[in-house]
């Protein structure tokens, strides 16, 4: 579905585009100065999360990795049965690595 399409559905813009563009600026900087010279693998919940973590990967200073992993907890309807299930696991081995997860909802 199509922003225009919705667009008359919306009631209230909770934060402008200037604000999570320089939200995720503050985290990059967070981010490059927990982790400094290390080599984080981001790890975004698709489908919601592809463009924050494009954003947050191209704000980033230090190198990074990134994974995609897809998961659903919704069945056919609109609110969470409980249970998680994978539909896309990752393709990165996890051992020993340090793990930043990117979700558009929590």
């Amino acid at each position: 579905m199509r922003a225009e399409q919705i667009q008359h559905e919306i009631r209230e813009v909770l934060l402008t585009e200037d604000e999570i563009r320089g939200r995720l600026a503050e985290l990059a900087r967070d981010i490059e100065r927990d982790y400094g010279d290390r080599r984080p693998l981001l790890v975004g919940v698709l489908k919601g999360a592809v463009f924050v973590m494009a954003d947050l990967a191209r704000a980033l200073r230090i190198p990074v990795e990134m994974d995609w992993m897809a998961v659903s907890s919704y069945g056919s309807g609109t609110e969470s049965s409980g249970v998680v299930r994978i539909l896309k696991d990752l393709d990165t081995d996890l051992s020993g690595r340090e793990v930043l997860i990117v979700e558009d909802i929590i």
